[in-house]
Order: structure tokens, then sequence, then C-alpha cells
């Protein structure tokens, strides 16, 4: 074996040994933003329970305020009226969240960073294996 052959040979096998340092560097980068960006659906999905459940519980607070004002002040006029009164104002609220939680779980993306650098992997990976 000459000492040309040698050097080829070496860099035939090190060639494969820097692609695969460079694909698991690779991965262990992908692997630690997906867990930073784990920890920050985490905190986010926490923060949006908790202020739902605060928000609910001065809801109901100004809900019963509401209504007994409401069947207080129409009661003399008429129990339906305020009846009926209550049943719209609760029906168009009703309504008017559930459409804002419908376009909030649309627009709700999960580990879009992650994905789209995955995505741009893919394709990098693609070009340098044609």
């Amino acid at each position: 074996m000459t000492p040309l052959s040698h050097k080829r040979d070496g860099s035939l096998t090190a060639a494969p040994k820097r692609l695969i340092q460079l694909a698991l560097a690779a991965g262990e980068n992908r692997v630690e933003l997906l867990l930073v960006e784990l920890e920050e659906e985490r905190d986010k999905l926490i923060t949006a329970v908790l202020l739902v459940l605060a928000s609910a519980a001065f809801g109901v607070l100004a809900g019963i305020t509401l209504t007994l004002t409401v069947a207080v002040v129409l009661w003399n006029r008429s129990p339906v009226l305020a009846v009926l009164a209550l049943f719209a104002l609760y029906g168009f609220l009703s309504v008017f969240l559930f459409l804002r939680f419908l376009k909030m779980r649309k627009e709700w993306k999960i580990l879009a960073t992650t994905r789209e650098q995955l995505k741009k992997d893919s394709e990098c990976l693609a070009e340098l294996l044609r």
C-alpha cells in the first residue's frame, strides 16, 4: 500500500464519519429546540388555563350580579321580559365566546419553529444528496 492510497482510504472513511457527526449534531440541536419549545408551550398553556379560570370566576360573579339587577329592574314590569332579556344576553355571550374559541383553535400552531426547522433540514439534506 502506497502512502497516497492510504491517504485516499483514510479520506473515504473520514467522509462518512464526518457526515454522521454532522447528522448527530444537527439531531441534538433539533432535540434541544424541541425541548425548549415544549417548555414554552407548557408555560403558555398553564398561563392560559389560569387566565381562563380567573376570567370564569369573575364572569360568574358578574353574571350573578347582572342577573339580580335585571331581575329587580324588570320584574315589576314583566317577569317574562326579564327572563327573555337574560336569555338573549347569555345566548349572545355564549355564541360570541364559542366563535372566539374556534378561531383560537384554528390559529393555534404547536411546535411551529421545530417543524419549520425540520423542514429546512430536510430540504438541505435533499440538496446535499443531489
